[in-house]
């Protein structure tokens, strides 16, 4: 049975409780990766089956709206659901949350026409923006100091658990309508969150004291942050707008590359080694920056994906296992570059808006984003095919690259 101690006006939970928390946490992370991964695995066979004899050209046209309005709605529902769990509480944040991501992954299925599949891909995509915001949020603020770092890094590895997890019913799953029949179980998880978890004690104690929404905006944009503004959001965004241009039409690609085969397993194959690559990125990023140091760690990164770029697009015109092996390399240094920006950027700036502040560098550059994932697949035939589509979006990190040399150190910024 639970048990509750408590202490002053602080409420402790037993850690039985802490670990139920964690764990719907975790679990909504995860199929916030699975829902962003699965269109992206089924995209060139779902919008096929939904314009049916179309010309490519329009094809790739309603591929790129579908891949760009889920980006809105990430941004979206991380900068409105962070603004939310600050004003209604950080429990039902993390519900509604939960309830977008299954709810409009389940209703995918059942789409008839492909600007249904952009509605239910903008909704699911605000509830995934979400869960990264407010999952996070409640995690530190319910575990102690002294496990909570362990608790945040662990949450960290969701989205590419939900990426291969995906692959994995790709793989396993040809109609793509069965596939995302899987969103019934975070709308479950929704229902039975609501049973299960409290609202945060440090959220009720602290919100007559917390600060405007406004007071926030004004304060981010202080000439005593805004250059650290600007470098994060920079830094963030350019990696960030390179992951999902590769990201988003890497299954695409492959397809165009297969040729012993109907490319339904490669795509499977591929989403599984990005996601297991970017995992294990995640992990060993915090003993690669204490090795080397941030800025040493981000120049690593941003060079290495460039590079990797050229030859995972530029020197494949066959798939082999060689390309598997690119695909992996360059998710790694993804997940080494996400693993250091999570812990560096929110480092940038003061306690006092520290919140608003990272959520801004975290959220800007997805504008950019979901624009970039758009024009992907609306140049590739002006450009010359995927592959050369995505290695000219790929020198984005050669921006990032050079803005990071003129980023600070950690250990000269100021706490």
């Amino acid at each position: 049975m639970e048990t509750i101690t408590t202490t002053g006006n602080n409420k402790q939970f037993s850690s039985s409780y802490l670990y139920i928390v964690f764990a719907i946490c975790f679990t909504g992370g995860v199929f916030g990766g699975v829902t962003s991964a699965l269109m992206s695995s089924y995209l060139p066979v779902a919008v096929k089956d939904l314009l049916g004899n179309s010309a490519q050209e329009n094809i790739d046209h309603v591929s790129a709206i579908i891949n760009s309005m889920y980006l809105f709605g990430m941004l979206f529902g991380g900068l409105l659901l962070g603004i939310f769990g600050d004003r209604a509480g950080r429990k039902v944040s993390v519900l509604i949350s939960i309830a977008f991501i299954g709810l409009f992954t389940l209703l995918t299925a059942f789409a008839n026409d492909w600007w249904m599949v952009v509605a239910c891909r903008f909704f699911s995509g605000f509830g995934v923006g979400g869960i990264l915001v407010t999952s996070t949020i409640l995690i530190a603020e319910e575990w102690t100091e002294k496990n909570r770092n362990i608790a945040l890094g662990i949450l960290s590895i969701t989205i590419p658990v939900g990426i291969f997890s995906a692959g994995i019913i790709t793989y396993f799953f040809e109609d793509w309508r069965k596939g995302f029949l899987i969103g019934i179980v975070p709308l479950l998880l929704s229902i039975i969150a609501q049973f299960t978890i409290r609202e945060s004690e440090k959220w009720k104690q602290n919100r007559s004291e917390r600060k405007t929404i406004a007071e926030n905006k004004i304060s981010i944009f202080n000439k005593t942050t805004l250059y650290d503004l600007i470098i994060g959001c920079v830094i963030y965004g350019t990696m960030l707008i390179g992951l999902w241009a590769i990201f988003s039409w890497l299954p695409t690609w492959v397809q165009t590359i297969v040729t012993n085969s109907d490319g339904q397993k490669e795509r499977g194959i591929s989403m599984m080694l990005f996601a297991i690559g970017g995992l294990s990125g995640g992990f060993i990023s915090g003993w690669v920056s204490n090795y080397l140091g941030m800025k040493k760690t981000m120049i690593l990164c941003f060079a290495a994906t460039f590079i990797m770029s050229f030859i995972l697009f530029k020197l494949n015109t066959t798939l082999s296992v060689f390309s598997y092996l690119e695909m992996a390399v360059i998710a790694i240094f993804f997940g080494i570059s996400q693993g250091a920006l999570n812990v560096y950027i929110p480092e940038l700036f003061p306690t006092s808006i520290r919140s608003s502040a990272t959520g801004f560098c975290f959220n800007i550059g997805r504008v950019f984003t979901a624009s970039v994932v758009f024009f992907v697949g609306w140049l590739v035939n002006v450009l010359g095919g995927y592959g050369n589509a995505l290695f000219i979006f790929s020198f984005i990190f050669l921006i990032g690259l050079i803005t990071t040399f003129f980023a600070r150190e950690k250990d000269l910024i100021q706490q």
